[in-house]
């Protein structure tokens, strides 16, 4: 087996066409899910690995997966929500589901994952942020200010542990063809198409490409970086 690494939010979306890249590259990729049981049922069967469930929001719950998967080469967060909405009409629950998910969710992983690769003086962390989180998006502000922070906790940690030679990285991909995108009509979503310089939504796979390269020898002197997978939108 290759060396281990650990895929947030690996049942689908990004997260499971990641999980399918750097399993193609030899890494032995555990799938992690909340809620999609059976898509991380049938990855895991298809990669030959185990899939383990836990809420990210939930300390006790990262802590109790990171003690059975054990020490981790690589980690990978893709574990996120989203929602669209006028920031007047998001309730307290909804912006601490959308923050908890997407910026605590990602900080206790990485909080979890540390201390094994400190002391191997070794390993990768690949964060996912977004195009929203660089520019911010209208009726999304809890989901932008999520990922604003991905970003920042990005360049933190590449500082932080930069000297023990783990390298830490951000992606952020524009439109993609996920379900976050299931909230727009045809009509919306041709109009977003048209708002990219390429001219069409990108694919998870595409992003899963770029992951894959920030997790090889490739990029050995890559870190700190926000990398855009956005057909040119953010520019």
């Amino acid at each position: 087996m290759g060396k281990k690494a650990l895929v947030t939010g690996s049942s689908r979306g990004i997260g499971a066409a990641a999980a399918r890249r750097l399993h193609a590259d030899g890494w032995d990729v555990v799938v992690h899910y909340h809620e999609s049981e059976r898509e991380a049922l049938a990855l895991a069967a298809e990669l030959h690995t185990i899939a383990i469930r836990a809420d990210v929001r939930e300390p006790d719950e990262v802590e109790a997966m990171f003690r059975a998967v054990g020490p981790v080469e690589l980690l990978v967060c893709c574990a996120g929500v989203a929602d669209f909405n006028l920031l007047s009409d998001v309730k307290e629950p909804l912006w601490r589901n959308i923050l908890g998910t997407n910026t605590d969710g990602t900080y206790r992983c990485c909080r979890e994952a540390i201390p094994g690769m400190v002391h191997e003086k070794s390993g990768c962390i690949i964060l996912t942020s977004s195009v929203w989180g660089r520019y911010g998006a209208s009726c999304e502000a809890p989901y932008s200010a999520s990922k604003a922070a991905i970003i920042g906790l990005t360049k933190a940690l590449a500082k932080e542990l930069g000297p023990s030679n783990i390298r830490v990285n951000c992606v952020a991909p524009g439109p993609i063809l996920t379900r976050m995108l299931t909230q727009y009509d045809f009509i919306d979503l041709d109009a977003l198409a048209q708002d990219v310089p390429l001219g069409r939504i990108g694919r998870p796979e595409e992003v899963a490409e770029l992951i894959a390269f920030l997790a090889s020898d490739r990029a050995a002197y890559i870190t700190g970086q926000i990398i855009g997978c956005d057909g040119g939108y953010g520019m």
